[in-house]
C-alpha cells in the first residue's frame, strides 16, 4: 500500500492494512510494560467507545467546548479524592506522566525565579538517580542544572541525608517516587519532603505508575498513605493510562496550592490572532483519551479500582515468591506495589538474565531488559496487571523452562576489543557513516525501513550495557531517526 494512494480506498481496505500492520506489535494480552491491560475485556469496548464520542472536541479552548471542562474536573477531583487531596484540589489534565513531569518542573523553576526577581537565574533540580527520565528531560528543556542523589546499590533507597546535603538556595524542585519506575521501590517521601519544607524548597511526587495501586495496596496493609497528605509534598503526577486502565495517553498533575498551577500555564495576547492561554505544553489537543479514563472511573467505581488494583498486588506478591524458588534468579527489591526487577545470581555456572530476556521471547512473553547501571545488575522489569495475574501460572511456567534453557546456553560476554573500541570513541564526532558501521557492530542491520533487531539480543545489550552511557545514547538516537524514515 502506497502512502497516498491517487484513488482513495474502500473503507474495509484501509481497516484490514491496518490489521496486517499491527500484526507485529507486542501482543497486549501478554504486555509486562509499555500497555496496561485490566482482563476485563468490557474495558476495552468502554474505552474505544468513550474515545470516540470526543471527536471534534479540541482542549485548545475549554470554553467553545464545556464537556472538556467537565470531563477534566471530574478527572482531577477523584485522582486527589484517592491521592491525599480535598474537594478544592488544583490539578491539570495532561497528556502523559512526562508532560505531568514537565509541567512541575516548569512551574517550579518559574516560581524558583519569581521568589529571587531573577526571571533569568538558573534553579537546580535534585532528583534520586533512580527518577524517571521525565525529569531529566525537563532539566534539558527549561535549562535546569541537574544535581543526582546516589540511591544504595543493593536496596535501590535513597538516603534522605544524601539529600539534605544537596539542598541550597539555588533548589527549584526535589523529586521523590512512590514507585521508582526500574526497581519498584518507594523513596522515603515523608523525610525528604520534611527536609525540603525546612528549606523553603518544593517536593514533587511522582506516582505516575503506581498512583491507581499504592493507595489502595498501603491501605490494605496498614500503612500510611504516601501521597498529597505527607507534609511537605507540594505536587504529585499520577498517570490514568497506566493502571487507571485508560488508552494512552492522559495523566494528572495535582498541586497542593492553586499558585504553583498558574506557574506552568502560558498566555500572550500580543499577538493578531485570537488570545492564546494553555494549561499544558499542548494548544490543540485530543481529549479522547481523558474521556476514556472518565468513562472508566465512572464504570469501575472506587470500589472496582481498589479490586483491580488489589488483583495485581496478590499476583506480584505470588510472582516474587515463584521467582525466589527458581534457581539462579532473584527479585531485586521486595515489592512494595506491583513492579518487579529480576536479575541472575551472577553465578558463572548460572543462566544469565539477558538470555533469560530472549528465551521467555520466544515462548511469547515479551520481556523488558534494563541495563547494570549506577552499580546495579542486569534486571528485566515486569508490570503486573489484571491481565498477567489471569495468566500468572503460564507465565511462571515459562519462565522456569527459559531459566533451564539459559542454564544450558551459558552466560554471554561482549568482545573485550569491541568495548575498548567504544570506550575510545567520542559520540559527537561520529557522522552517519560512522554510526551505521557501530549499528551493524552491534548486531542492528541497517535497512530502509530502519534498523532490523536480531531475534536474540543478550549479545546486543551485553555489549550496549559496557559502552560508555554517551555512546550508547548517541546509538539510540541514530536507531529511532532510522524507525522513523519515509
Amino acid at each position: 500500500m502506497i502512502p497516498l494512494p491517487q484513488r482513495g480506498l474502500p473503507v474495509e481496505d484501509v481497516l484490514a492494512e491496518l490489521h496486517r500492520r499491527r500484526q507485529g506489535d507486542l501482543p497486549v494480552d501478554r504486555a509486562t510494560s509499555y500497555h496496561f491491560e485490566s482482563g476485563r475485556p468490557e474495558i476495552r469496548d468502554l474505552v474505544a467507545a468513550a474515545s470516540t464520542a470526543m471527536i471534534g472536541t479540541n482542549g485548545l479552548d475549554p470554553t467553545a467546548f464545556p464537556s472538556i471542562p467537565a470531563v477534566e474536573n471530574d478527572l482531577v477531583a477523584a485522582t486527589a479524592l484517592v491521592h491525599g487531596g480535598h474537594e478544592h484540589t488544583p490539578g491539570t489534565v495532561t497528556s502523559g506522566g512526562t508532560e505531568s513531569c514537565l509541567l512541575a518542573v516548569l512551574g517550579a523553576r518559574e516560581a524558583w525565579r519569581a521568589r529571587r526577581g531573577d526571571p533569568g537565574g538558573r534553579a537546580r533540580l535534585l532528583v534520586p538517580t533512580t527518577a524517571h527520565p521525565a525529569f531529566r528531560k525537563g532539566a534539558h528543556l527549561f535549562d535546569l542544572e541537574l544535581v543526582d542523589v546516589p540511591v544504595d546499590p543493593h536496596t535501590f533507597a535513597l538516603d534522605p541525608a544524601d539529600v539534605a546535603t544537596r539542598l541550597d538556595e539555588r533548589t527549584a524542585l526535589v523529586v521523590v517516587s512512590a514507585p521508582e519506575y526500574a526497581h519498584g521501590t518507594v523513596d522515603p517521601v515523608a523525610p525528604v519532603a520534611a527536609l525540603a519544607a525546612d528549606r523553603g524548597v518544593p517536593c514533587h511526587l511522582d506516582l505516575c505508575i503506581g498512583g491507581w495501586v499504592l493507595p489502595f495496596v498501603r491501605e490494605s496493609e496498614g500503612l500510611t498513605p504516601v501521597d498529597l497528605s505527607v507534609p511537605g509534598v507540594t505536587s504529585a503526577s499520577v498517570d490514568l493510562h497506566k493502571y487507571g486502565y485508560a488508552p494512552k495517553g492522559v495523566s494528572v498533575l495535582l498541586h497542593a496550592e492553586e499558585p504553583m498551577r498558574r506557574q506552568h500555564w502560558f498566555a500572550d495576547a500580543g499577538w493578531p490572532g485570537y488570545p492564546l492561554v494553555n494549561n499544558t505544553l499542548l494548544s490543540s489537543r485530543s481529549v479522547g483519551s481523558a474521556a476514556a479514563a472518565w468513562a472508566v472511573l465512572q464504570h469501575l467505581g472506587l470500589d472496582g479500582m481498589r479490586e483491580l488494583a488489589l488483583v495485581a498486588r496478590a499476583a506480584t506478591l505470588r510472582l516474587a515468591d515463584a521467582v525466589e524458588r527458581i534457581d539462579g534468579l532473584r527479585v531485586v527489591a521486595s515489592p512494595p506495589s506491583t513492579l518487579l526487577a529480576v536479575t541472575d545470581a551472577a553465578d558463572p555456572d548460572g543462566p544469565d538474565i539477558r538470555v533469560v530476556v530472549d528465551e521467555m521471547a520466544a515462548r511469547g512473553w515479551p520481556l523488558q531488559a534494563q541495563p547494570a547501571r549506577l552499580g546495579g545488575p542486569s534486571t528485566f522489569h515486569i508490570t503486573v496487571t489484571g491481565a498477567l495475574a489471569a495468566r500468572l501460572d503460564t507465565f511462571v511456567t515459562a519462565l522456569e523452562e527459559s531459566v533451564q534453557a539459559a542454564r544450558r546456553l551459558g552466560r554471554v560476554e561482549p568482545d573485550p576489543q569491541l568495548v575498548a573500541a567504544a570506550a575510545a570513541l567520542d559520540p559527537a564526532a561520529l557522522d552517519d557513516a560512522a554510526v551505521d558501521g557501530l549499528l551493524a557492530l552491534a548486531g542492528l542491520a541497517a535497512t530502509p525501513g530502519g534498523p532490523v533487531l536480531p531475534d536474540r539480543m543478550a549479545e546486543v545489550n551485553a555489549l550496549l550495557e559496557a559502552a560508555p552511557t554517551a555512546l550508547v545514547e548517541r546509538l539510540l538516537v541514530a536507531v529511532l531517526s532510522r524507525v522513523y524514515r519515509a
